[in-house]
Formats: C-alpha cells, sequence, structure tokens
C-alpha cells in the first residue's frame, strides 16, 4: 500500500482519477489534464509514468480486495481534498458465442475488465467525488442490442449502461448534483487498432483527444450532458458529434 500524505499535493486547478489511465484512452486522457496543471491519479495494471499517483491493481485479487486496496491507497492519496471528476476508460474487448470454447472464459475477463473498474469507480465517486463533480464510465453501442458474436463483451457493456442510469437517480449514492455519464465509442483512432485494422476506413475512427477534451469541458461546465446519459461517439469523415441515445 502506498504511503502518501494529502500535504503532498500541490495547488492546482483540479484534481482527477482515471481508472484505466495506462490505455491509450486513459494515457490520453492522462495528458490532456496534466497538460491544463491538473492533479491526475491513475489507477490500472501498470503505472503511467506522466501522473501524479499511481495505484496498481492486482489482477490475482477479486473485486472486493481490489476495492479495499484501491480505497485504502486514495485516502493516503488525498487526505480531505475531494475529486473533481473520475472518468473511468478501463477494459477490453474478447469476442465468442455460447458455443466457443473459450465462451466462459471470455465473458469473466469482460465482466472483471468492465463491470469491476466501473463499480470500483462508482464507490470512488461516492467518496471522493466533489458535489457538482461528475463520473464518466464506458460503454458501448453495440451493447444497446444483442451481440452474437461477442456476448461476453455486450453483456458487460449493457451492464455499465444501467450502471450509469440507477447512479443517476436521487438514491443512486453520488454526491448532490454530480453528474454521471457513458460513453459509447465504436473504434477509437488508436495505435493498436491501425496495427490491427490497416486497411480499415479511419474516417470513421473517434480520435482520442476528442474524448479527453470532451472530459475536460465537463470540468468546466460546458457540453455537459444531462444526468445518467448514455452517449454515442459518431465519427464521420474526422468530424466526431455526440448524440445521446
Amino acid at each position: 500500500m502506498a504511503d502518501f500524505e494529502s500535504a503532498s499535493i500541490p495547488a492546482v486547478s483540479g484534481r482527477v482519477v482515471i481508472y484505466g489511465g495506462k490505455g491509450a484512452l486513459g494515457s490520453a486522457c492522462v495528458d490532456t489534464f496534466i497538460s491544463k496543471n491538473w492533479w491526475v491519479g491513475s489507477i490500472d495494471t501498470k503505472p503511467n509514468c506522466n501522473a501524479n499517483e499511481n495505484i496498481v491493481v492486482n489482477i490475482e485479487q477479486n473485486c472486493v480486495e481490489q476495492e479495499q486496496i484501491i480505497l485504502a491507497e486514495l485516502k493516503g492519496i488525498l487526505g480531505d481534498n475531494k475529486l473533481d471528476g473520475i472518468i473511468c476508460v478501463a477494459g477490453g474487448w474478447a469476442g465468442g458465442d455460447a458455443a466457443n470454447k473459450d465462451f466462459i472464459k471470455n465473458s469473466d475477463l469482460m465482466w472483471k475488465q468492465s463491470v469491476w473498474s466501473s463499480i470500483i469507480a462508482a464507490k470512488i465517486a461516492s467518496q471522493y467525488l466533489k458535489e457538482g463533480g461528475f463520473l464518466a464510465l464506458t460503454g458501448a453501442k453495440a451493447a444497446l442490442e444483442g451481440t452474437p458474436g461477442m456476448i461476453g463483451y455486450g453483456m458487460a457493456k449493457a451492464a455499465v449502461h444501467h450502471l450509469t442510469k440507477s447512479l443517476a437517480t436521487e438514491k443512486g449514492g453520488l454526491p448532490a448534483k454530480s453528474l454521471v455519464a457513458c460513453i459509447l465509442p465504436s473504434v477509437l483512432d488508436t495505435k493498436m487498432n491501425r496495427k490491427l485494422m490497416p486497411k480499415a476506413d479511419d474516417k470513421t475512427w473517434t480520435p482520442l483527444n476528442f474524448i479527453s477534451e470532451l472530459f475536460w469541458k465537463w470540468t468546466k461546465v460546458q457540453e455537459r450532458p444531462l444526468n445518467g446519459s448514455l452517449l454515442h461517439l459518431v465519427t464521420k469523415d474526422y468530424k466526431t458529434e455526440v448524440i445521446p441515445v
């Protein structure tokens, strides 16, 4: 467990935690907020050297163990300080229908990557988010319908959609006047996607900095959606729109 004192956090413009801060989108979010003179904490299975502080998740631990350790470390890091935003962009992808030999294995992985991270982020928000702050979660447009070729993925993302709607209610457990919203990206413009799909039409891929800047605007109470929104990110000819579902 990290041993930090709240006094170690210098005067900054704001504070945000990125859950999944070492992934492609998470790294973009870390870099955007660091560039704005914000304090940034990263939670991931590997540290992000650009973040101010890191909490490294042990994937061998169950969800309850991960939650307990993350909250304990955050308490040591933040002290009495509160967060302006919590951004959960952790997740992954695995395919397979019910007949696939890895159906259960892949479904278990998807649940751990998308649902565990999202509910722990929600718990963090219940304790450390400022009144009027925001929690951003990550779903998927595909999960609004059946996903027979990737059932585990669709199931996990649909659960995140449900979590978003539940947290947005009066009795959802988040601080007063806070916002919770879920982005539903299609294909992100990442190095890995370019490597795996070199001949794909990248004019429909959503740039990472569009999303990180969108979150930045939310901290300034700009372009905020309605509480509980599921937001489809639609990119055409390199231009991205945010369309509430």
